[in-house]
């Protein structure tokens, strides 16, 4: 039982590893005092979870959240026929009243279309602006993680490039 435990722990490890490094891959990092390639990869996850600390960013968990989130867009064509067929009823009601029930609801449908085409519109640009302050945001949270995660890195005595 105790080897399985121990087996579970190493292959943790080794995904985790594997995580930071697929996260940091832009990043070149050399063994500046000669160490060896299971040193490095143990001072890669301290400096990965001492920088997550220190900036209380996981570039890992960000990358798994962008993978499973699932964009909702708005439809255009579903607002639009939506609008039209309210402004169709609304412009037949008013045509009645004049006396031409068709010419009414004709125009009604072209108003409500295109009102409803235009709300549609305004909620994409909406969802297209907060998608890119959202991004923006997500960019300079890793930024801060790479300062760290480098910075951690020289401090054991790697040189670190990006």
């Amino acid at each position: 039982m105790r080897k399985v435990l121990i087996w579970i722990a190493a292959g943790a490890f080794v995904l985790s590893l594997a995580a930071v490094v697929a996260v940091n891959a832009d990043m070149y990092v050399y063994p500046a005092k000669g160490q060896s390639q299971k040193k490095q990869e143990e001072d890669e996850y301290a400096c990965h979870n001492w920088a997550v600390g220190q900036t209380g960013v996981d570039p890992v968990k960000l990358a798994e959240a962008a993978t499973s989130t699932t964009e909702s867009t708005v439809s255009t064509s579903g607002s639009t026929v939506s609008g039209a067929a309210h402004g169709a009823a609304l412009g037949a009601i008013g045509g009645a009243i004049a006396g031409d029930p068709g010419k009414g609801a004709a125009i009604g449908a072209m108003a409500g279309g295109l009102l409803g085409h235009r709300q549609a519109r305004r909620q994409i640009d909406a969802q297209q602006q907060a998608e890119e302050q959202q991004k923006a945001q997500m960019s300079k949270a890793l930024d801060q993680y790479d300062k760290a995660y480098a910075t951690c890195l020289q401090g054991r005595g790697y040189t670190v490039s990006k």
